[in-house]
């Protein structure tokens, strides 16, 4: 055994993916999701615990030592009285708890992970307080956020076609005695994993890759309704009726909402719109004036105010795939706030709503197999027998995979001169293949079925399966 991890807030096991990738041996998981603890439990063999508010707090530390703690924590408002610091400030969230943990351990590194926004001026507060309470607790932070997405990893390092930035919090613990250490290190450095990679690279066909979907139960799991195509033939038709119209000048690139289509001698703004409202407002007004009757005569063509076909959220329409001729050559993704297409390069992020991307050329949505191919997972990936929307939920709350192998071999070698007294876990992490893949795509279940059974057989929380076995195919 190289090294211990224990995985807190582990949804489906993106982090334990990845750390298993590079030799460790997870000995504690917390999930308080329970068909996501399952999904833990088929995959990799460890039934997560539930409420880590419950498993690590003032009286109760059911959390084994460790030597390598990870976790995608939810992120809370923190105590902004000024008046305290450290574990006090952040007394009553989910990171308290993280704290006390490494507070009872002391593992050698610490990995979290976090949406861009925790990053943001208006989180700074809990950012610093977070910075502040690990180096309290004796570790070596940077207090500059590392932010990054599989898109910009190249492939050839398990970078996927994916936009998804996330920042982490990379540190790593002072040896006891140590005198002389820089706290206020620079982020991980993970200029080697991006260089020599241009994010427009990215062809889904033969990075993802995609799936053939030829069985009838697949096909309706990612099959379009009919009020969608309604919608993207709708759209496609604005598209190709506008690019003759426009000729060489390109699509608009802001958002597009029929709703404001006025001349600029009708547009009202209302006192006290925001800014960026109004300036949308303006450019709609100015591309409406511009393109009045062929505008008119596309809405009575495809009946687009009609409330009952389309929706407000489907009449709206942002155009980010730059020369792509057709709307059915993009792909899609179907928001709350509008239809966004972009070029049929990278995805946008798996989110934890449904709110798939569609492929505009094989029209039809992502599915689940290629979902856990964009964020790294391996093909004998096991989601059960859930319903497909639980495993999108699942996906667009996890991590990708190969952003945490990267990102925790870049810690470790910024942060060498601390870990010279852990041999081990410096040899497995140093030593461990360029990409994540290369270790992943060669494992497998060995008896999967009597691991299959024993999922069904057994009182979940009441037996913990032995450690998954795995075999080289």
């Amino acid at each position: 055994m190289s090294f211990k991890f224990v995985d807190l807030f582990a949804g489906i096991g993106g982090f334990h993916a990845a750390l298993a990738s590079l030799g460790g041996t997870c000995v504690f998981a917390s999930e308080i999701d329970k068909a996501a603890a399952e999904v833990y439990l088929r995959n990799w063999g460890e039934l997560p615990k539930g409420d880590i508010t419950r498993l690590a707090n003032e009286d109760t530390m059911e959390v084994p030592p460790h030597d390598v703690l990870v976790g995608g924590f939810p992120c809370q408002p923190f105590s902004k009285s000024g008046q305290q610091k450290g574990m006090d400030e952040v007394r009553g969230t989910l990171f308290w708890n993280i704290a006390k943990v490494i507070e009872a351990h002391r593992p050698s590194i610490v990995l979290l992970e976090n949406v861009r926004n925790l990053a943001g001026p208006r989180h700074i507060h809990e950012w610093n307080a977070i910075i502040h309470t690990l180096r309290e607790l004796g570790y070596r932070v940077s207090d500059q956020p590392l932010i990054i997405s599989p898109h910009q990893v190249h492939p050839n390092y398990g970078g996927r076609p994916q936009i998804r930035e996330r920042v982490f919090i990379a540190a790593t613990k002072v040896p006891d005695g140590a005198t002389k250490f820089n706290n206020f290190p620079s982020v991980p450095d993970l200029s080697k994993v991006m260089k020599d990679w241009d994010p427009k690279s990215w062809k889904l066909s033969k990075h993802l890759p995609l799936e053939r979907i030829t069985s009838k139960s697949k096909k309706a799991e990612v099959e379009l309704s009919d009020a969608e195509i309604r919608w993207i033939n709708a759209w496609d038709d604005f598209v190709v009726t506008m690019r003759k119209k426009m000729k060489d000048e390109p699509l608009p690139g802001f958002p597009l909402w029929v709703d404001e289509w006025v001349t600029n001698d009708e547009l009202e703004i209302d006192f006290g719109t925001p800014a960026w409202k109004e300036t949308f407002l303006r450019k709609n007004a100015d591309f409406y004036t511009k393109h009045q009757k062929i505008l008119d005569s596309w809405i009575k063509r495809h009946d687009v105010r009609n409330e009952t076909k389309f929706p407000a959220s489907r009449r709206k329409f942002e155009w980010q795939a730059q020369d792509s001729k057709t709307l059915w050559e993009t792909i899609m993704h179907f928001r709350p706030s509008g239809i966004r297409a972009k070029k049929a390069s990278y995805v946008p992020a798996l989110v934890a709503i449904t709110q798939t991307s569609i492929i505009g050329k094989l029209e039809r949505r992502l599915s689940v197999r290629e979902g856990a191919r964009l964020q790294g997972l391996p093909d004998w990936f096991d989601f059960i027998d859930q319903p497909t929307a639980t495993s999108y939920k699942q996906l667009g709350n996890g991590v990708n995979v190969g952003v945490v192998y990267n990102v925790l071999k870049a810690q470790v070698m910024r942060d060498v001169d601390l870990l010279v007294n852990e041999p081990e876990l410096l040899k497995s992490i140093v030593n461990a293949p360029d990409n994540p893949d290369e270790v992943l795509s060669n494992y497998g279940l060995v008896h999967k079925t009597i691991y299959q059974d024993a999922l069904f057989a057994v009182s979940l929380g009441e037996k913990k399966l032995k450690t998954r076995k795995f075999r080289v195919a």
